[in-house]
């Protein structure tokens, strides 16, 4: 859960439009968003935290978007190894 002010999709069109868009950006395993960790909000803390400047909530994950590509050599296990050793090392639990 984000200790910052969040805007949710429904509160804004410009978060709506970034979310949405970036979203699209994504490899089809990937289309369906994730519920946040807490079950407290729409979106994982980590994109809820970006809902107050949504031209930077946008590019920010629009970058894995593209660096998951499957049109990239590296396979999905791959994608998820390199995810996970990320995460361990940030001590994040998601």
């Amino acid at each position: 859960m984000t200790w910052i002010k969040t805007v949710r999709m429904d509160e804004d069109e410009r978060v709506k439009h970034a979310m949405e868009s970036q979203r699209k950006l994504y490899p089809i395993e990937y289309a369906a968003p994730v519920a946040a960790v807490d079950g407290a909000g729409e979106a994982a803390g980590i994109v809820a935290s970006h809902t107050l400047l949504p031209d930077v909530l946008f590019h920010a994950f629009s970058t894995f978007g593209a660096l998951m590509s499957p049109d990239l050599p590296l396979t999905r296990h791959q994608h998820e190894m390199i995810a996970t050793m990320v995460s361990v090392t940030n001590r994040c639990h998601y």
